[in-house]
C-alpha cells in the first residue's frame, strides 16, 4: 500500500469523491458533513490518497482543529477495495501523523446508518471511544463522535 499526501481536485480522485459525498447525502441528508474537494484543501486540512498496485484504493485527510487537536476527515476506501485493509492502512497512517504534530487528541464525526458499521469497527479497534460533540458539530440521531487520545 502507497499512501501519500495527493491534490483532492485531481482527476483520479472525484470520481471516489463524488461517490463518497454522494453516499453519504443520501443517507444522512443534512448531517453529512463530508468536505468536497475545496474543503479538503483548505488550510489545515492534509489529504492522502491509498494506491495498490496502480489503482486507487482510497482516501483520508486530517483536519487541524487546535494546535493539540486533529479531526479524522473523509475517509474512505474504494468500493473493489472495502475489505482489504486500506482503512487500516488509512487510519495508522493518520493517527501517526497527528502524533508526529504533536496532537494529543484526535477526534471525528461519523454516521450512524449501516453502511458506516465497517468504519466505526475500524475506528474502534483502533481505539477510538465515543465522544461528545466537538467543534461546530450539533448531536442528532444521523451521526456519532468517537476520539482517541494520543
Amino acid at each position: 500500500m502507497d499512501i501519500r499526501p495527493d491534490d483532492p481536485a485531481a482527476a483520479h480522485v472525484a470520481g471516489l469523491l463524488a461517490h463518497h459525498i454522494g453516499e453519504l447525502r443520501a443517507v444522512m441528508g443534512e448531517h453529512a458533513f463530508a468536505l468536497d474537494a475545496s474543503g479538503l484543501s483548505a488550510p489545515g486540512v492534509t489529504f492522502w490518497t491509498a494506491w495498490r498496485d496502480g489503482t486507487l484504493a482510497g482516501f483520508g485527510a486530517l483536519k487541524q482543529l487546535a494546535p493539540d487537536h486533529g479531526e479524522v476527515k473523509s475517509m474512505r476506501a474504494a468500493p473493489a477495495a472495502r475489505g482489504s485493509g486500506v482503512g487500516r492502512a488509512l487510519i495508522e497512517h493518520i493517527i501517526a501523523e497527528a502524533k508526529a504534530r504533536g496532537y494529543k487528541r484526535l477526534s471525528l464525526e461519523t454516521g450512524t446508518a449501516a453502511l458506516h458499521a465497517p468504519a466505526i469497527a475500524l475506528y474502534r479497534r483502533a481505539g477510538f471511544v465515543d465522544c461528545d460533540p466537538f467543534a461546530d458539530y450539533r448531536p442528532s440521531a444521523n451521526n456519532q463522535f468517537l476520539s482517541l487520545a494520543l
